[in-house]
Order: structure tokens, then C-alpha cells, then sequence
């Protein structure tokens, strides 16, 4: 029989914290091969015209200043689309 001597703490970081420490290795691990890194999809049409900064319509002044402004960007957006397929 070991003998374990310490205060009740060390005992837990020894025996709990590792236990912990295990159980989260395992787990990762196991998530990691349950996950394969294919390909990415491609990103839409919209996504593309988001990422673009010249794009970007932002509001100019009131308590939405500096954000995006998406209804303008959209009709922008659909816009554009319509004058591609012609």
C-alpha cells in the first residue's frame, strides 16, 4: 500500500487536476480524428461582395454611424447581379 501524505489541496491538484488534464487530452484527441479538414466550400457570390471593402456602405451619422449599412448594400448587391446576367 502507497502511502500519500500532503495537504488536502496537493492531494487534489495531484490527483484531480491530472485526472482533468487526461480526460481533456483524450477527448480532444478523439474529437480531432471524428473531424476531417477537407476542402472549404466556396464562398457565395454575397459573401464575396460582403469581404470587398470598397463595397461597404456605412452609415454616416445618427446612433448607427460607422456600422454597415445592409438594406443599401443589398439593393447595391442585387444591382449588380442584375447587370451580370445581361
Amino acid at each position: 500500500m502507497v502511502r500519500v501524505e500532503g495537504t488536502l489541496e496537493e492531494l487534489r491538484e495531484l490527483f484531480v487536476e491530472g485526472a482533468k488534464k487526461e480526460a481533456r487530452k483524450v477527448a480532444k484527441k478523439a474529437g480531432a480524428e471524428v473531424v476531417k479538414s477537407g476542402a472549404r466550400r466556396a464562398k457565395s457570390a454575397w459573401q464575396k461582395f460582403m469581404a470587398n471593402k470598397k463595397k461597404q456602405i456605412k452609415f454616416k451619422s445618427g446612433k448607427k454611424k460607422g456600422r454597415l449599412d445592409l438594406k443599401k448594400m443589398g439593393a447595391a448587391f442585387r444591382r449588380e447581379q442584375r447587370k451580370m446576367k445581361r
